[in-house]
């Protein structure tokens, strides 16, 4: 089984060949808007504010800023960072955000209505929102952070700038747009996941505990894949009159097999042994 780092080590020198004389801008396959989730210490309290009602005041960092993490483009892993400053272009500007629960549902908050605050330091992007004490659906979220069962936020964004390391191993975001974004609590924390490519350490985890029907099934679909199935052939000598040209010296045999493949038969046949 390849290693992840041999993994890294391919996919930075398939992205080199790839981008050739001109840079790279963004991870080839990235979504437009992720969804990065980090660890942060959420807090909840019911406060007054200053218009005499009762709120639920949630506070946390909905990112983490200088702290690398596993992300996957169309060629594979790389580390990815987001820098000390990169909000600070957004949050000059103002930008229209909402506090939602894992990225989904009605709005509990939002910056429009002054009940979201947001700001940047060098740990990384903070948020304070005052929640409707009344919403059933604030009620249960209140509840899940106190008993700890939510402990992660979140936040969704536009890159509009960043650069990738000479080797290709790092991604850096050096500034990202939060106009029409939002932030808040999810479920699990420092697992970006809005994409297939994003997803793809999760695939190649999941490998060795296959069921030996899915496996297969796995397995056939490979095998329909061009750019899997088809190893490319060989430079060949120009032929001769009336025979066949022989294969360069040291040339393997094209197998038709890719490293993927293999992979999967290995596993199909010990479970069925």
């Amino acid at each position: 089984m390849t290693d992840m780092a041999t993994l890294r080590r391919q996919a930075a020198q398939a992205r080199a060949s790839a981008a050739g004389s001109t840079t790279m801008a963004v991870p080839v396959d990235r979504p437009e808007s992720p969804q990065l989730r980090f660890q942060s210490q959420l807090r909840a309290k019911k406060v007054t504010r200053d218009d005499g009602m009762d709120w639920y005041e949630v506070e946390g960092y909905a990112s983490a800023f200088e702290q690398g993490y596993e992300m996957y483009d169309w060629y594979g892993p790389y580390t990815e960072i987001v820098s000390v400053g990169a909000a600070d272009k957004t949050l000059a500007a103002d930008p229209e955000v909402v506090f939602r629960f894992n990225h989904a549902g009605t709005p509990m908050a939002g910056t429009r209505n002054s009940r979201l605050e947001l700001w940047a330091d060098e740990h990384g992007l903070g948020q304070r929102a005052w929640l409707n004490p009344k919403r059933s659906d604030v009620q249960l979220l209140v509840q899940a952070i106190e008993d700890g069962d939510v402990r992660e936020q979140s936040f969704m964004f536009r890159i509009t700038s960043g650069h990738w390391s000479p080797d290709y191993t790092e991604y850096r975001i050096d500034s990202f747009d939060l106009e029409r974004g939002d932030v808040g609590p999810v479920t699990y924390g420092a697992n970006p996941h809005t994409s297939i490519a994003a997803r793809s350490g999760e695939f190649l985890d999941a490998i060795p505990n296959l069921p030996p029907l899915v496996a297969r099934e796995a397995l056939a679909r490979l095998g329909q894949r061009s750019d899997l199935t088809a190893a490319r052939a060989p430079q060949m000598p120009a032929r001769q009159a009336g025979g066949t040209p022989p294969a360069p010296a040291g040339t393997p045999a094209a197998t038709g097999r890719s490293i993927s493949m293999l992979r999967t038969q290995l596993l199909v046949d010990r479970d069925e042994n």
